[in-house]
């Protein structure tokens, strides 16, 4: 997950102050069920990431070797 956020934001300080200000809001979550939504939100974050990787490094390719 970092490794995407440095790539794509090229901001690794920023991303990760983001992540670690999200850990800490809820921290003191109990309730399971907004444990399990929290998680789900970040699942769909690095997939969302993940996303964004491919679809640049499609793009780049897409650039270079078609254009």
């Amino acid at each position: 997950l970092f490794f995407f956020s440095q790539v794509l934001f090229r901001q690794y300080s920023i991303f990760g102050e983001y992540f670690q200000s999200a850990f800490w809001r809820n921290r003191n979550e109990n309730d399971p069920e907004k444990i399990k939504a929290l998680l789900a939100k970040g699942d769909f974050i690095v997939k969302e990431l993940e996303t964004l990787y491919y679809l640049r490094k499609y793009r780049t390719l897409k650039q270079r070797y078609y254009e």
